[in-house]
Protein backbone atom coordinates (compact mmCIF):
# COMPACT_ATOMS: atom_id res chain seq x y z
CA UNK A 1 0.00 0.00 0.00
CA UNK A 2 1.79 3.34 -0.79
CA UNK A 3 1.28 6.19 1.69
CA UNK A 4 -0.88 9.27 1.34
CA UNK A 5 1.58 11.90 0.40
CA UNK A 6 2.26 14.04 3.53
CA UNK A 7 1.68 17.71 1.40
CA UNK A 8 -2.18 16.36 1.62
CA UNK A 9 -1.92 16.97 5.75
CA UNK A 10 0.71 19.57 5.47
CA UNK A 11 3.50 17.51 7.03
CA UNK A 12 5.52 17.89 4.12
CA UNK A 13 8.03 19.96 5.24
CA UNK A 14 8.87 17.56 8.23
CA UNK A 15 9.94 19.31 11.29
CA UNK A 16 11.25 22.47 10.90
CA UNK A 17 9.21 24.47 10.40
CA UNK A 18 6.45 22.51 11.51
CA UNK A 19 2.82 22.51 10.12
CA UNK A 20 0.83 25.86 10.50
CA UNK A 21 -2.35 23.97 10.65
CA UNK A 22 -2.72 20.28 11.19
CA UNK A 23 -6.26 18.79 11.96
CA UNK A 24 -6.25 14.94 13.57
CA UNK A 25 -9.21 14.55 12.58
CA UNK A 26 -8.40 14.77 8.90
CA UNK A 27 -5.53 12.77 9.79
CA UNK A 28 -7.03 9.80 10.53
CA UNK A 29 -9.85 10.15 8.27
CA UNK A 30 -6.52 10.09 5.42
CA UNK A 31 -4.62 6.95 7.36
CA UNK A 32 -7.89 4.91 7.61
CA UNK A 33 -8.31 5.63 3.90
CA UNK A 34 -4.90 4.04 3.32
CA UNK A 35 -4.59 1.53 5.59
CA UNK A 36 -7.37 -0.68 4.31
CA UNK A 37 -10.44 -2.48 7.42
CA UNK A 38 -8.15 -4.53 8.53
CA UNK A 39 -5.29 -2.41 9.78
CA UNK A 40 -7.83 0.18 10.54
CA UNK A 41 -9.42 -2.05 12.96
CA UNK A 42 -6.38 -2.85 14.32
CA UNK A 43 -5.45 0.27 15.33
CA UNK A 44 -8.41 2.49 15.75
CA UNK A 45 -10.25 -0.83 17.95
CA UNK A 46 -11.11 -0.95 22.02
CA UNK A 47 -11.63 -3.50 23.94
CA UNK A 48 -15.57 -4.39 24.51
CA UNK A 49 -17.82 -1.94 24.13
CA UNK A 50 -15.39 0.72 23.57
CA UNK A 51 -16.46 2.70 26.06
CA UNK A 52 -13.17 3.73 27.49
CA UNK A 53 -11.94 4.86 23.94
CA UNK A 54 -13.95 7.43 23.71
CA UNK A 55 -14.01 8.38 27.55
CA UNK A 56 -10.12 8.59 27.68
CA UNK A 57 -10.65 11.34 25.28
CA UNK A 58 -13.54 13.21 26.90
CA UNK A 59 -11.50 13.30 30.66
CA UNK A 60 -8.66 15.55 29.28
CA UNK A 61 -11.70 17.93 27.79
CA UNK A 62 -13.44 17.66 31.13
CA UNK A 63 -10.20 19.64 32.37
CA UNK A 64 -10.03 23.15 31.73
CA UNK A 65 -6.59 25.65 31.83
CA UNK A 66 -6.96 28.53 34.23
CA UNK A 67 -4.44 30.98 32.85
CA UNK A 68 -1.97 33.85 34.94
CA UNK A 69 -1.52 36.68 33.39
CA UNK A 70 1.17 39.23 32.87
CA UNK A 71 3.92 37.10 32.53
CA UNK A 72 7.23 37.71 30.10
CA UNK A 73 6.19 34.88 28.00
CA UNK A 74 8.58 36.21 25.40
CA UNK A 75 10.57 32.96 25.14
CA UNK A 76 9.15 29.79 25.59
CA UNK A 77 10.59 26.66 25.49
CA UNK A 78 9.27 22.92 26.20
CA UNK A 79 12.66 21.46 26.47
CA UNK A 80 12.82 19.32 29.32
CA UNK A 81 14.31 15.62 29.97
CA UNK A 82 13.18 12.23 30.60
CA UNK A 83 15.18 9.46 32.54
CA UNK A 84 17.67 11.49 32.43
CA UNK A 85 18.06 12.35 28.99
CA UNK A 86 17.11 15.82 27.53
CA UNK A 87 14.35 16.11 24.97
CA UNK A 88 13.01 18.85 22.93
CA UNK A 89 9.57 18.44 24.33
CA UNK A 90 7.51 16.24 26.77
CA UNK A 91 6.08 14.08 24.15
CA UNK A 92 6.94 10.99 23.40
CA UNK A 93 5.82 8.15 21.05
CA UNK A 94 4.24 5.21 22.65
CA UNK A 95 4.70 1.67 21.68
CA UNK A 96 2.81 0.43 18.73
CA UNK A 97 2.72 -3.14 17.05
CA UNK A 98 2.86 -4.03 13.90
CA UNK A 99 3.85 -0.51 12.20
CA UNK A 100 4.60 -2.06 8.85
CA UNK A 101 0.97 -2.34 8.42
CA UNK A 102 0.90 1.45 7.81
CA UNK A 103 3.79 2.00 6.11
CA UNK A 104 6.22 0.00 4.23
CA UNK A 105 9.20 1.63 6.21
CA UNK A 106 7.46 0.81 10.11
CA UNK A 107 9.23 1.18 12.91
CA UNK A 108 12.51 2.52 10.89
CA UNK A 109 10.43 5.75 9.62
CA UNK A 110 8.99 6.14 13.50
CA UNK A 111 12.55 5.96 15.00
CA UNK A 112 13.39 8.75 12.26
CA UNK A 113 10.45 10.78 12.39
CA UNK A 114 11.15 10.88 16.12
CA UNK A 115 14.89 11.94 15.89
CA UNK A 116 14.11 14.16 13.44
CA UNK A 117 11.53 15.83 16.47
CA UNK A 118 14.48 15.87 19.11
CA UNK A 119 12.41 13.34 21.23
CA UNK A 120 12.34 9.02 22.22
CA UNK A 121 10.71 6.38 20.73
CA UNK A 122 9.68 3.64 22.50
CA UNK A 123 9.67 0.17 20.51
CA UNK A 124 7.00 -2.36 21.16
CA UNK A 125 8.05 -5.59 21.28
CA UNK A 126 5.17 -6.37 18.60
CA UNK A 127 7.35 -4.82 16.33
CA UNK A 128 7.84 -5.30 13.07
CA UNK A 129 11.56 -4.83 12.61
CA UNK A 130 14.07 -6.11 14.49
CA UNK A 131 14.74 -3.95 17.08
CA UNK A 132 18.41 -3.41 17.03
CA UNK A 133 17.65 -2.22 13.20
CA UNK A 134 15.45 0.38 14.72
CA UNK A 135 18.06 1.70 17.24
CA UNK A 136 20.27 2.70 14.18
CA UNK A 137 17.37 4.22 12.56
CA UNK A 138 17.27 6.76 15.29
CA UNK A 139 20.70 7.85 14.33
CA UNK A 140 21.77 8.20 18.49
CA UNK A 141 18.65 9.70 19.75
CA UNK A 142 17.39 8.35 22.75
CA UNK A 143 15.00 5.10 22.67
CA UNK A 144 13.20 2.92 24.80
CA UNK A 145 12.06 -0.38 24.64
CA UNK A 146 8.90 -1.89 25.41
CA UNK A 147 9.15 -5.48 27.24
CA UNK A 148 6.60 -8.06 28.09
CA UNK A 149 7.29 -11.09 30.36
CA UNK A 150 7.15 -14.32 28.78
CA UNK A 151 5.83 -17.63 30.08
CA UNK A 152 9.30 -18.46 28.89
CA UNK A 153 11.75 -16.89 30.97
CA UNK A 154 14.87 -17.38 29.32
CA UNK A 155 13.35 -15.54 26.17
CA UNK A 156 12.62 -12.22 27.86
CA UNK A 157 16.01 -12.54 28.92
CA UNK A 158 17.66 -12.79 25.54
CA UNK A 159 15.26 -10.30 24.46
CA UNK A 160 16.54 -7.53 27.22
CA UNK A 161 20.37 -8.57 26.68
CA UNK A 162 19.59 -7.81 23.26
CA UNK A 163 17.95 -4.27 24.10
CA UNK A 164 21.17 -3.28 26.04
CA UNK A 165 23.52 -4.67 23.38
CA UNK A 166 21.48 -1.98 21.09
CA UNK A 167 21.88 1.03 22.85
CA UNK A 168 18.42 1.45 24.36
CA UNK A 169 18.28 3.46 27.24
CA UNK A 170 15.08 2.19 29.25
CA UNK A 171 12.70 -0.71 29.52
CA UNK A 172 8.96 -0.14 30.23
CA UNK A 173 7.51 -3.18 30.70
CA UNK A 174 3.68 -3.70 30.21
CA UNK A 175 2.07 -5.04 33.24
CA UNK A 176 -1.64 -4.58 32.43
CA UNK A 177 -1.90 -7.56 29.80
CA UNK A 178 -1.96 -10.75 32.20
CA UNK A 179 -4.57 -11.85 29.71
CA UNK A 180 -5.90 -9.97 26.52
CA UNK A 181 -9.06 -7.59 26.59
CA UNK A 182 -11.67 -8.91 24.38
CA UNK A 183 -10.76 -6.62 21.45
CA UNK A 184 -14.20 -6.19 19.90
CA UNK A 185 -12.76 -4.75 16.77
CA UNK A 186 -10.06 -7.14 15.89
CA UNK A 187 -12.73 -9.85 15.62
CA UNK A 188 -14.91 -8.67 14.05
CA UNK A 189 -12.74 -7.41 11.47
CA UNK A 190 -10.51 -11.00 11.51
CA UNK A 191 -7.11 -9.48 12.34
CA UNK A 192 -4.30 -11.37 11.71
CA UNK A 193 -0.50 -10.65 10.88
CA UNK A 194 0.07 -10.80 6.87
CA UNK A 195 2.01 -13.48 5.97
CA UNK A 196 4.89 -11.49 4.37
CA UNK A 197 5.27 -9.72 8.34
CA UNK A 198 6.86 -11.02 11.33
CA UNK A 199 7.43 -10.11 15.03
CA UNK A 200 11.27 -10.90 14.75
CA UNK A 201 11.94 -9.47 18.47
CA UNK A 202 9.89 -12.66 19.94
CA UNK A 203 10.25 -16.19 18.21
CA UNK A 204 8.45 -17.64 14.95
CA UNK A 205 6.19 -19.37 17.46
CA UNK A 206 4.73 -15.97 18.03
CA UNK A 207 4.09 -14.84 13.97
CA UNK A 208 2.65 -17.67 14.03
CA UNK A 209 0.08 -17.54 16.50
CA UNK A 210 -0.59 -14.09 15.22
CA UNK A 211 -1.14 -14.91 11.54
CA UNK A 212 -2.77 -18.22 12.24
CA UNK A 213 -5.52 -16.80 15.27
CA UNK A 214 -4.51 -13.26 15.71
CA UNK A 215 -2.66 -11.17 18.49
CA UNK A 216 -5.15 -11.75 21.00
CA UNK A 217 -3.62 -15.14 20.73
CA UNK A 218 -0.14 -14.29 21.31
CA UNK A 219 -1.13 -12.56 24.64
CA UNK A 220 -2.79 -15.40 25.32
CA UNK A 221 -0.35 -17.99 24.79
CA UNK A 222 2.81 -16.09 25.49
CA UNK A 223 2.67 -13.16 28.09
CA UNK A 224 3.23 -14.58 31.73
CA UNK A 225 -0.14 -13.88 33.85
CA UNK A 226 1.80 -14.57 36.83
CA UNK A 227 4.11 -11.86 37.42
CA UNK A 228 4.44 -9.23 40.58
CA UNK A 229 6.34 -6.58 41.68
CA UNK A 230 9.10 -8.46 42.15
CA UNK A 231 9.57 -8.80 38.47
CA UNK A 232 10.38 -5.31 37.66
CA UNK A 233 13.58 -5.70 40.44
CA UNK A 234 14.19 -8.56 38.33
CA UNK A 235 14.20 -6.44 35.04
CA UNK A 236 16.01 -3.90 36.43
CA UNK A 237 18.79 -6.49 37.83
CA UNK A 238 19.34 -8.79 34.43
CA UNK A 239 19.54 -5.13 31.95
CA UNK A 240 21.00 -2.94 34.17
CA UNK A 241 18.58 -0.37 32.81
CA UNK A 242 16.03 2.54 34.47
CA UNK A 243 12.32 0.03 34.11
CA UNK A 244 9.22 2.04 34.43
CA UNK A 245 5.66 0.24 34.84
CA UNK A 246 3.43 0.67 31.57
CA UNK A 247 -0.41 0.18 32.54
CA UNK A 248 -0.56 1.52 36.18
CA UNK A 249 -4.00 2.96 37.07
CA UNK A 250 -3.84 3.21 40.97
CA UNK A 251 -1.78 5.38 43.26
CA UNK A 252 -1.02 2.30 45.33
CA UNK A 253 0.39 0.06 42.49
CA UNK A 254 2.38 3.43 41.35
CA UNK A 255 3.93 3.15 45.19
CA UNK A 256 4.93 -0.29 45.11
CA UNK A 257 6.10 -0.18 41.63
CA UNK A 258 8.26 2.50 42.65
CA UNK A 259 9.38 0.45 46.29
CA UNK A 260 10.19 -2.60 44.26
CA UNK A 261 12.76 -0.40 42.44
CA UNK A 262 11.12 0.89 38.91
CA UNK A 263 12.24 4.30 38.00
CA UNK A 264 8.82 5.34 37.03
CA UNK A 265 5.67 4.83 36.08
CA UNK A 266 3.42 5.05 32.85
CA UNK A 267 -0.33 5.64 33.54
CA UNK A 268 -2.13 3.74 30.60
CA UNK A 269 -4.79 1.69 29.99
CA UNK A 270 -3.31 0.40 27.08
CA UNK A 271 -4.98 2.56 24.40
CA UNK A 272 -8.53 1.08 26.44
CA UNK A 273 -7.98 -2.10 24.71
CA UNK A 274 -7.50 -4.30 27.86
CA UNK A 275 -10.64 -3.13 30.74
CA UNK A 276 -13.13 -1.31 28.74
CA UNK A 277 -14.39 -0.12 32.37
CA UNK A 278 -11.29 1.26 33.99
CA UNK A 279 -10.60 4.60 34.31
CA UNK A 280 -9.50 6.90 31.87
CA UNK A 281 -5.95 7.92 32.37
CA UNK A 282 -7.04 11.74 32.84
CA UNK A 283 -9.22 10.80 36.03
CA UNK A 284 -6.06 9.07 38.17
CA UNK A 285 -3.11 10.75 36.70
CA UNK A 286 -2.91 13.08 39.65
CA UNK A 287 -3.27 10.02 42.24
CA UNK A 288 -0.71 8.27 40.56
CA UNK A 289 1.85 11.63 40.92
CA UNK A 290 0.93 12.27 44.49
CA UNK A 291 1.56 8.39 45.29
CA UNK A 292 5.10 8.46 43.55
CA UNK A 293 5.72 11.72 45.71
CA UNK A 294 8.57 12.37 43.78
CA UNK A 295 10.39 8.69 44.05
CA UNK A 296 9.88 8.45 40.21
CA UNK A 297 9.17 10.20 37.25
CA UNK A 298 5.51 9.47 36.24
CA UNK A 299 4.31 9.51 32.80
CA UNK A 300 0.93 9.14 30.84
CA UNK A 301 -0.48 8.08 27.43
CA UNK A 302 -4.77 7.72 26.52
CA UNK A 303 -6.87 9.59 24.36
CA UNK A 304 -4.12 12.35 24.11
CA UNK A 305 -5.28 14.65 21.01
CA UNK A 306 -4.72 18.27 21.85
CA UNK A 307 -1.64 20.05 22.60
CA UNK A 308 -3.46 21.76 25.38
CA UNK A 309 -4.22 17.76 26.61
CA UNK A 310 -0.26 18.24 26.83
CA UNK A 311 0.46 21.13 28.83
CA UNK A 312 -2.60 19.63 31.19
CA UNK A 313 -1.00 16.35 32.15
CA UNK A 314 2.39 18.16 32.69
CA UNK A 315 0.78 20.83 34.99
CA UNK A 316 -0.93 17.83 36.56
CA UNK A 317 2.84 16.15 37.22
CA UNK A 318 3.49 13.83 34.19
CA UNK A 319 7.14 14.12 33.45
CA UNK A 320 5.73 13.64 29.86
CA UNK A 321 2.91 12.09 27.34
CA UNK A 322 3.32 9.04 25.09
CA UNK A 323 1.71 9.65 22.07
CA UNK A 324 0.50 6.64 20.22
CA UNK A 325 -2.64 6.64 17.60
CA UNK A 326 -1.59 9.82 16.23
CA UNK A 327 1.43 9.06 15.50
CA UNK A 328 0.89 5.91 13.38
CA UNK A 329 -2.03 7.71 11.51
CA UNK A 330 0.81 10.35 10.80
CA UNK A 331 3.01 7.76 9.69
CA UNK A 332 0.45 5.79 7.62
CA UNK A 333 0.01 9.27 5.71
CA UNK A 334 3.56 10.29 5.56
CA UNK A 335 6.35 8.07 6.63
CA UNK A 336 8.97 9.30 8.50
CA UNK A 337 8.39 13.36 7.72
CA UNK A 338 4.94 12.48 8.87
CA UNK A 339 5.95 11.98 12.10
CA UNK A 340 7.95 14.27 12.53
CA UNK A 341 5.91 16.78 10.91
CA UNK A 342 3.14 15.82 13.82
CA UNK A 343 5.55 15.94 16.45
CA UNK A 344 6.74 19.07 15.64
CA UNK A 345 3.09 20.35 15.47
CA UNK A 346 2.49 19.17 18.81
CA UNK A 347 5.47 21.03 20.05
CA UNK A 348 4.57 24.20 17.76
CA UNK A 349 0.80 24.69 19.76
CA UNK A 350 1.96 23.44 23.14
CA UNK A 351 4.74 26.34 23.08
CA UNK A 352 1.17 29.07 22.05
CA UNK A 353 -0.61 27.30 24.95
CA UNK A 354 1.94 27.75 26.91
CA UNK A 355 2.45 31.40 26.33
CA UNK A 356 -1.42 32.15 26.74
CA UNK A 357 -1.45 29.82 30.51
CA UNK A 358 1.96 32.18 31.02
CA UNK A 359 4.13 29.42 31.93
CA UNK A 360 7.11 30.28 29.82
CA UNK A 361 9.22 26.68 30.82
CA UNK A 362 7.88 23.00 31.80
CA UNK A 363 9.08 23.93 35.04
CA UNK A 364 6.55 26.63 35.89
CA UNK A 365 3.28 24.21 34.61
CA UNK A 366 1.99 23.46 37.61
CA UNK A 367 -1.69 22.08 39.34
CA UNK A 368 -2.99 25.28 39.76
CA UNK A 369 -3.21 25.72 35.79
CA UNK A 370 -6.07 23.21 35.89
CA UNK A 371 -9.44 22.87 36.61
CA UNK A 372 -12.65 20.61 36.55
CA UNK A 373 -14.86 22.10 33.71
CA UNK A 374 -17.74 21.75 36.23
Amino acid sequence: MSPYPASALGLGAGPVPPPSDLDLVALEALAAQNLGPMAYAYYSGGADEEVLLGENQLAWQRLRLHPRVLVDVSEITTRTSVLGDEVMMPILVAPTAIQRLAHADGELATARGAAMAGTVMCLSSLSNTPLDEVAAAGGGAPQWMQVYILRDRGRTRDMVERVVAAGYRSLAVTVDAPVSGRRTSELRGEVRLPDDLALPNLADESSAHAAGEGFMAVVSREFDPSITFDDLAWLAEISGLPVTAKGVARGDDAARCIDAGAAGVIVSNHGARQLDDAPATADVLREVVDAVAGRGEVFVDGGIRRPADVVKAVALGARAVLLGRPVLYALAAGGADGVGGLLSWFALEMRRTMALVGAPTIADLDPSLVRPAR
